[in-house]
């Protein structure tokens, strides 16, 4: 096991995540529930999924198409939905 590819990514996923609208709901809805640890299990189970199918999408995709053009449209991706949502558009 690669470790500091590990960490990397532990690392840059939890620092992404803190205060984003995921973290939000999970507080949400435990507040509303007073059930912190069914919460905590659905919001794992969903989180873990969606890292699958993320990494699965891309291991095929990377088949296909080469890491820096994926890199470059995710950049612009990003740029474009900032500007529609600074703009009021979405």
């Amino acid at each position: 096991m690669d470790w500091k590819l590990l960490a990397t990514t532990f690392g840059t996923l939890f620092v992404a995540e803190l205060g984003d609208k995921t973290q939000l709901a999970c507080m949400l809805m435990t507040a509303k529930t007073q059930k912190p640890w069914t919460v905590f299990l659905g919001s794992s189970l969903a989180l873990v999924l969606v890292s699958f199918l993320g990494v699965m999408f891309a291991n095929f995709i990377c088949q296909y198409i080469p890491p820096e053009i994926i890199k470059k449209v995710a950049a612009v991706s990003f740029v474009v939905m900032g500007c529609l949502i600074f703009f009021d558009k979405i």
